[in-house]
């Protein structure tokens, strides 16, 4: 029998919930120190006690508490965003000088931002230490689909089997993290045009936000690099109706190709566990939306829904989505 909807929501959102089990939450906090920046009342991830020990912290700009199990950058009052990002930089930088992290190989030259409270901009440090620090991310996803006599059938890429993360895995039809600055829009256009050659004036005219998805994953060995990291994430959702002439293509070296599948087709391979993580989270908040899973075909309808729309510990930021 293979793995039933509610299994693979909770295999992306896989951290405890304090509402849900206050004791395994309590145990597997144990395991990481709260990241912080002074002058904020707030927790803004959670760094692995192993990557804690391992890292190449300046003694000038951090605090350890060991006691506490808090990591705090500390600036002088009134720091601007930039200068909290280039003492970020400068010890990421010497991290991977030192080989310290395996995850750090995957160098992006991508930005992605810290907000605290309100939404305010902290800081940004390179994309492929954000896990490192435990801090929220965002992307954008977008399922392409057709419809006709016969029913929904959905655009599926397969990730190339080089790729570091979740190699050879099924996906959503166009996907991306947002860099800092950039709106959920505008992320889902660029990688439309990169990943799946789709015409920028077709996305921008029938490309329809429907909302968001938000979790708590641990990352295992699929994701490559180091284990055990948190990455909470916020996904901004998105539908494009294509008509059939449309097809979308690799535009890059990161699909090795797309199919066309039924929905029953799309169900069977989620149900044997080949889609990425968070990507099969997104095509059963889809059948969700579109009528396709219901109170009256799933019996775990509302943890379903529920998990979907994890509430996040830490602060976040509306992004304008269009």
């Amino acid at each position: 029998m293979g793995k039933s909807n509610l299994e693979l929501v909770a295999e992306c959102d896989n951290f405890p919930s304090y509402e849900d089990d206050r004791a395994a939450y309590t145990e597997n906090l144990n395991n990481y120190h709260a990241f912080k920046v002074s002058g904020y009342d707030c927790t803004l991830g959670y760094i692995l006690n192993s990557v804690v020990e391992k890292f190449p912290w300046s003694e000038k700009c951090w605090a350890i508490d060991s006691t506490a199990q808090t990591v705090t950058l500390v600036t002088p009052a009134g720091a601007t965003p930039a200068h909290r990002s280039k003492l970020v930089e400068t010890d990421i930088a010497e991290a991977v000088k030192q080989d310290k992290f395996e995850i750090l190989k995957g160098w992006r030259n991508e930005k992605y931002a810290v907000y605290g409270p309100g939404g305010e901009f902290l800081l940004e440090m390179e994309r492929c230490a954000t896990p490192l620090f435990g801090i929220v991310s965002y992307g954008a996803h977008l399922t392409g689909y057709v419809e006709d006599e016969s029913g929904i059938k959905i655009w599926v890429p397969r990730r190339a089997k080089n790729k570091q993360t979740y190699p050879s895995l099924l996906d959503n039809t166009v996907a991306g993290g947002m860099c800092t600055g950039e709106t959920p829009f505008e992320c889902i256009v660029r990688e439309a045009m990169e990943e799946a050659s789709l015409p920028e004036a077709a996305v921008r005219a029938a490309t329809i936000c429907t909302g968001c998805v938000t979790y708590a994953h641990v990352r295992d060995v699929r994701a490559g690099g180091e284990t055990g990291l948190i990455q909470p994430e916020v996904e901004y959702i998105y539908d494009l109706k294509l008509d059939a002439e449309t097809i979308p293509k690799p535009g890059d070296n990161e699909v090795e190709e797309f199919m066309l599948m039924t929905v029953s087709e799309v169900q069977a391979a989620l149900a044997r566990g080949e889609f990425k993580p968070n990507c099969a989270n997104i095509m059963i908040d889809f059948f969700v939306r579109h009528g396709l899973l219901t109170p009256e075909n799933e019996p775990d309808f509302l943890q379903i829904v529920a998990r979907l729309h994890r509430r996040l510990e830490h602060p976040t930021a509306s992004h304008c989505t269009r």
